[in-house]
Formats: C-alpha cells, structure tokens, sequence
C-alpha cells in the first residue's frame, strides 16, 4: 500500500514538472524566438500579462513609380508600458489580386530580418524611432502594386495594419493579334507581359476611366473579373441609359471564357521615339533599323509609358514589336485622329506592309 501511494506521488510531480516546463518554455516558430508572458502568482494560478499591443500606419494608400523607392509606414506601441523590454516580431507580407495566396515579404526580430522571393534584396525595415516598422522598398517593379500587411507579434498578442501601394501609370486595352475575345486570364496576363506591362487592377483601371479611357471591349483585370469603362454611353455598349462608368461582367471562369485585357504600364528606364528614316518600311526591316540605331523595336506598354509620362506626341503611324501599328498623340490636332489626346491604332496590318517604326533605347546607350 505505501509502495503504490509512493508511485503516485512521484507520478504527480513528474506531470507537475513536465506542466511548468510547458509553460515557462519559450515558443519558437519560423527561426525567431517569441516573448513568454505567462506568469504565475502564489495561488498557483496561471494569467496573461495585459501588454496591450497596438499597430497604425500614417498612410492608408502610398504613391510610387516603376523603378522608383517607396516607404509604407507602419508603428508600433504598448498602452501600457511592459515591465521589461521585449523583442516584437514584425513581419510584412503581400497580398496580391486574383485571389493568389498571401506571399512572405520580410520577418524581423531586433536588428535580425529576412526578405522572400521577388522582394529579396529590394525591402528593409526602417527602424528610425522605437516602434518604427515601417518598410522600405526598392527599385519597384509593375507587379509590386497591391496591399501590404504590416503584423506585430509579442508573445500572444498580434495586430496588423493594411497599407496598399500603386505605381503611377496608365491602364491600357490590349487585343489579341487574331481579333476580339480571343484571351482566358492566364493568355491575358501573357499578353500583357510581353508589352512590358502587367494586368491592370480595378484601381488602375478607374483612374484611366477618370481620365477619359473610353472603352467599349470588355478585358480582363488582376483580380479575374471582366470589365471596360464607359465615359460616352451609346447603343453598342449598353445603350443610352446607362451612365458612364466602369461596368462589370463579374467574375468569369479563368481558363474557359475569352475576352480582350486591359494592361498596365507605369514609367520607363529609356526612351521612345519614332525613327527618322527616308522610307517606310515593313515589319523585319523596321525590327533591322532599330537594331542598327542601338535599339529595339518598342513595346506597346513602352510606349503607352511614353505618351503618359514622357509626353510622346508624333502623328506619324509605326511598327512596333507585337506586330500592331500605332502613333501617340498628347496634342490632339487635325488629321490626327479623334479630339482626345491618346494612343492611335491601326490594328495588326499584314507585316509586309510599309510603316514607319517607334524604337526603344535604355538610357546611357
């Protein structure tokens, strides 16, 4: 009988030092070491430290260009100040359109962090004050537009704060070279890389709709829905009864339904121009000229970039890399087409066809 009561008791201080240890042990997840708040008062009970953490930033929504920096704030602070220093951990992540899953951007604990995929080597927290998270990003590429989380963690408490960034650039409608609907969103999002652009965002797209995009083709944007802007209602595109506006088909099926794409381009590292040649020329011998002069043939996001932010303005109508014709206008004038400044096409001519020719020639060549 004292054997099994003696067992017993040894049983119950094996659990009693096993729980302690479980509580008093520090957790921790992704490399980096978490704050034990739990403490214990002389009753033997077990409570939470109330550190009553909180998280802002000082700007919903930053403005930045291609190639550019750009700083999202964020800060954090305690209510009531902790009894001893801590170390929060402060992670950023990206939270892009389309529904794709959220996406690591950096993690920091103290002086240590670690930047992920696209944005290693190009972000870096701040850190100017105590309590100063705020990110700071490099060389911003087109895809870096969309929401950033900004999330503290000490201990068990955890609070994030939303800051979205958008470059500054021009939405643009992109068809296919065989015609009308002819693109699911993954063939869109192609289309729209090889013009050096990227799919635009709803956001982007109604700044241009403000600026006076007037679009009756339906396209895709980033977030899998299928929308055009309207600023002149008429019969083909609704009727008119309807305001203008931005209208919207929903969401559509990625892979089985087609559509045209609006593309986004924000500025360049280069220049546009139209190439001053004696003749015209068809599409081989223009892709030939821009090479002898030291260039490339140029894309349409480049020169959609050009017109927006360079003020490209020519009345001259040329070949450019995806096989289409075209010619910016910043000052709308007779026979150049319509009253409204923008990018003029003549479609997708047969390529043996004479034209002039728009280059693209980085800077410092």
């Amino acid at each position: 009988m004292r054997i099994c009561c003696l067992q017993t008791l040894l049983l119950s201080a094996v659990q009693l030092f096993l729980s302690c240890r479980t509580l008093v042990a520090p957790s921790i997840q992704n490399n980096f070491l978490y704050q034990d708040i739990l403490r214990a008062n002389g009753k033997k009970e077990i409570y939470f430290s109330d550190v009553r953490l909180q998280v802002d930033s000082s700007q919903p929504s930053v403005s930045a260009a291609r190639g550019g920096n750009a700083t999202l704030p964020c800060r954090f602070w305690y209510e009531l100040k902790p009894s001893s220093s801590r170390e929060a951990r402060i992670k950023w992540s990206w939270l892009p359109a389309a529904g794709r899953h959220e996406e690591d951007v950096l993690v920091a604990i103290g002086s240590h962090s670690r930047s992920f995929g696209v944005f290693r080597g190009r972000v870096e927290l701040r850190q100017n004050f105590p309590g100063d998270a705020a990110l700071v990003m490099t060389e911003l590429q087109l895809n870096d537009t969309g929401r950033y989380r900004c999330e503290v963690v000490d201990g068990l408490e955890d609070k994030s704060t939303i800051v979205q960034l958008e470059l500054q650039g021009v939405a643009f409608p992109y068809q296919h070279p065989y015609g009308r609907y002819k693109m699911n969103f993954l063939g869109a999002q192609r289309a729209c890389e090889e013009q050096d652009s990227t799919l635009a965002t709803f956001t982007q797209l109604l700044q241009s709709w403000k600026e006076g995009l007037n679009w009756c083709n339906a396209g895709w944007l980033a977030d899998g829905t299928v929308q055009y802007p309207i600023t002149q209602p008429r019969v083909p595109c609704g009727g008119h009864g309807l305001a203008p506006g931005v209208r919207s088909y929903g969401r559509r099926h990625l892979n089985l339904h087609h559509y045209d794409v609006f593309c986004f381009s924000s500025s360049i590292r280069g220049k546009v121009y139209y190439l001053e040649s004696s003749r015209k020329m068809n599409l081989t011998e223009s892709q030939q000229a821009c090479q002898e002069d030291g260039a490339e043939i140029a894309k349409v996001g480049q020169l959609y970039a050009a017109w927006k932010f360079a003020g490209l303005d020519r009345c001259d109508a040329g070949w450019l890399a995806d096989g289409s014709v075209r010619y910016p206008i910043s000052r709308p004038r007779e026979n150049c087409g319509p009253p409204e400044p923008g990018v003029r096409s003549f479609g997708f001519p047969l390529r043996q066809h004479k034209h002039g020719v728009y280059c693209y020639k980085l800077d410092g060549k």
